[in-house]
């Protein structure tokens, strides 16, 4: 099976980095206004519980499928499921930030998609750096 294909996900990319910043700093970023507008789009509101629906200033709806502060939010995004997770460092002052598509169209779709989560992740580290 190709690279980023699996059986019961389809096409899927996952791009991680350890940011220099505390679990907390982290969260109250990608889960508030500005972090959420990086990853999911711009206007993106999500109430933390199971099936509660959104939409982006880009016309993307989506529900929230698992929503556990301090550890992940998943949501569907058009056709594909979307995860942000992150896990602390063992000297709590480092975080790993992940993000995860699933259900991707193609290996095509799966390479502009890592190219675009690499995009998000400079921006959410540049972002955090500055604050």
């Amino acid at each position: 099976m190709p690279t980023g294909l699996t059986r019961d996900a389809g096409w899927q990319i996952g791009v991680s980095r350890t940011l220099h910043h505390p679990p907390s700093v982290v969260w109250d970023f990608i889960s508030g206004p500005e972090g959420l507008a990086l990853w999911l789009g711009s206007e993106a509101a999500l109430a933390p519980e199971r099936g509660a629906p959104y939409r982006t200033a880009a016309g993307v709806t989506g529900e929230v499928r698992g929503y556990r502060p301090m550890d992940r939010i998943r949501v569907t995004h058009g056709t594909t499921t979307l995860q942000v997770a992150m896990t602390p460092a063992a000297d709590g002052a480092r975080t790993m930030l992940r993000f995860h598509q699933e259900h991707l169209a193609s290996a095509e779709d799966r390479e502009r998609r890592r190219t675009h989560w690499q995009h998000v992740m400079d921006e959410v580290e540049a972002a955090l750096d500055r604050s």
